[in-house]
């Protein structure tokens, strides 16, 4: 059973930093995608960052300069470093993955159950 497992949420003043983590554990033939979401209180979901496999990476605007993701394939983790954070990135960052647990299996969606972020101004 895939589970995917997010560390490193936290309170920070604006402008510091925090880096998130997600490891995913179980069995996996293969991991096409590992991204970060997040979600503010009333709002949607929203993509943050993505990494593919190639490796390629996407961000949101809101993030760009500010936010870095990177993958340690061999032990499927994504990481997540946030810097000069700002009160309007304070939400619950979500971890999800697009792989293939076996072969025979399509690919699809994984979610980590959430961390905290909270930046105070």
């Amino acid at each position: 059973q895939v589970q995917l497992v997010e560390s490193g949420g936290g309170l920070v003043q604006a402008g510091g930093s925090l880096r998130l983590s997600c490891a995913a554990s179980g069995t996996i033939f293969r991991i096409n995608a590992m991204g970060w979401y997040r979600q503010a209180p009333g709002k949607q979901r929203e993509l943050v960052a993505s990494i593919t496999s190639r490796p390629s990476t996407n961000y949101a605007d809101s993030v760009k300069g500010r936010f870095t993701i990177s993958r340690d394939y061999p032990k499927n983790t994504v990481y997540l470093q946030m810097n000069s954070l700002e009160p309007e990135d304070t939400a619950v960052y979500y971890c999800a993955a697009n792989l293939a647990p076996d072969y025979s299996t399509p690919e699809r969606d994984y979610w980590g159950r959430g961390t905290q972020v909270t930046v105070s101004s």
